[in-house]
């Protein structure tokens, strides 16, 4: 009897989830930027970012591929040190923050990729339209204690988006030929996140 006991205990814990063994950790954005830059007249680059977001991984610590990302964006945040540019990138012309005040990526598959990478596919939502995304993280690293007791890790992470996908369709002609601003947006995020206390 007691052979079978066990034998039930033992196919019961292994049953259970892996996610047992996940931590969650959210995005510090007093330490991180997620930025973009842009083609601008054909001869130079636009950059800017958004300063209100939160972000939130659940890092599976046994199999990284079962882990999860979240990030939600204030559209209305966007910045590029030009406030005239910024109102409008806010209008029905780019972002239409009046309409979509939020984006959203939501992470469906991590791969890893290498020792030091990973590529998380996810569901990004940007102007109402929702696309299939690969960020690329890169450098994920070490656990650090700051001197505050906070568990920190970071990483950085890239991809690139056509505006075109998600509605922005805005343009102007150039008399030399070419065009205002280019279509691709290379995406740049450099991530900095906490261990939640209970994790």
């Amino acid at each position: 009897m007691k052979r079978i006991i066990a034998s039930i205990i033992t196919i019961i814990a292994l049953a259970l989830p892996s996610g047992a063994s996940a931590s969650t950790w959210t995005v510090d954005p007093d330490h991180s930027n997620l930025g973009f830059r842009i083609q601008h007249f054909m001869i130079s680059y636009v950059n800017g970012n958004f300063r209100k977001y939160t972000g939130t991984f659940a890092l599976n610590d046994k199999d990284i591929t079962q882990s999860k990302v979240e990030f939600t964006i204030d559209a209305n945040s966007i910045n590029t040190n030009v406030e005239k540019r910024d109102q409008h990138l806010r209008s029905a012309d780019f972002f239409d923050v009046a309409q979509f005040p939020t984006i959203t990526f939501v992470s469906r598959k991590v791969a890893q990729v290498g020792p030091d990478k990973m590529h998380v596919t996810g569901d990004l939502t940007l102007r109402g339209v929702t696309r299939e995304v690969t960020l690329i993280f890169e450098g994920l690293s070490k656990e650090i204690k700051d001197p505050w007791g906070n568990i920190r890790k970071g990483g950085t992470a890239s991809t690139k988006l056509n505006r075109m996908d998600f509605g922005m369709g805005w343009n102007k002609p150039l008399e030399t030929g070419g065009v205002f601003i280019g279509e691709e947006v290379l995406i740049n995020l450099d991530i900095e996140m906490i261990k939640a206390k209970d994790a």
